[in-house]
């Protein structure tokens, strides 16, 4: 008899399955080129557009509740790089909403360019993902409220994309739920997930901006909890963080679940292979440690 880590169609396994994918075709714009360029057209400097292009782009649908709002949604992403973005773009949405429009344009473009492999599959269950998305409860998921606000695009590439974002961040939101239940902070956050990832110290919280002051705080404030000897995570915070993606995952398994498990297998199975050519972008673009839900522990 097969055990439920065993089980194809166990709705954990499916979920921690299907999130790869979702995680990988939205993921891999965030330093894609196309969209760089396009940020830097619409004023962003060379050389910081692609990061500042991902938060503005990324924020647009919150950006009318100003930086303190979008610091909350966005988890660990640097609360200076969010200030300095809504600087940047002297607090105006309108402004935003050109970063957003221009991510959409590098999308659609890159996605027929780099994984043509993915569009039927887009194609054809975009609808149905609107669906799951229609469905989802929306309460304490701010970030995934607000992306309902925004209009859905004719393109049935894009729309679907967008679908799929959708459902990213209504993953993302309840992660950071499951995250603030358990006491953690930004930096303590980072650290935590870092660790569990086996990377280089502090490589993930210094690649979201975390200041080295934040930084400070985080470890002083994990090894008061017992988490942390010296710059180390003990066993307890790395246990504590695949509790934290565990839960996440059955938290998760909703959209899933009413999209049918097997049903579920088989978009995975279509979306995997082109994804993993959005993947190599990645690493071409910006290197191997970044996408780190799209990485295969």
């Amino acid at each position: 008899m097969l055990s439920p880590m065993d089980d194809p169609l166990d709705p954990f396994e499916v979920t921690r399955r299907i999130a790869r994918s979702v995680q990988t075709t939205v993921g891999w714009i965030f330093w894609d080129p196309g969209a760089v360029e396009r940020y830097e057209a619409l004023g962003l400097p060379q050389g910081l557009a692609g990061p500042l292009g991902y938060i503005g782009a990324r924020c647009a649908p919150l950006a009318g509740a100003g930086p303190e709002a979008v610091i909350a949604a966005f988890g660990t992403i640097s609360p200076l790089a969010i200030r300095g973005v809504f600087d940047l773009l002297g607090h105006d949405p309108e402004r935003f909403a050109q970063l957003w429009a221009a991510r959409d344009d590098a999308v659609a473009e890159g996605l027929r360019r780099h994984a043509p492999a993915i569009i039927d599959p887009l194609v054809e269950h975009g609808p149905a993902l609107w669906e799951l998305v229609d469905a989802l409860p929306a309460i304490g998921r701010t970030f995934f409220g607000a992306h309902l606000s925004m209009a859905r695009p004719a393109d049935p590439l894009l729309s679907a994309w967008h679908a799929v974002n959708c459902l990213r961040e209504w993953r993302g939101d309840t992660h950071w739920a499951i995250v603030v239940a358990e006491g953690l902070t930004h930096p303590e956050a980072s650290i935590l997930h870092n660790a569990w990832l086996g990377y280089e110290t502090d490589w993930l919280a210094l690649s979201r901006g975390t200041s080295f002051e934040d930084l400070e705080t985080g470890w002083a404030t994990l090894r008061a909890k017992g988490l942390a000897d010296g710059r180390a995570v003990v066993a307890a915070g790395v246990e504590l963080r695949q509790r934290i993606e565990d839960l996440t995952d059955r938290r998760t398994a909703i959209p899933w679940e009413a999209f049918g498990l097997e049903r579920t297998v088989a978009l995975a199975e279509l979306l995997e292979p082109p994804c993993e050519l959005l993947l190599a972008r990645v690493d071409e673009t910006a290197g191997p440690n970044y996408q780190p839900a799209s990485r295969i522990r």
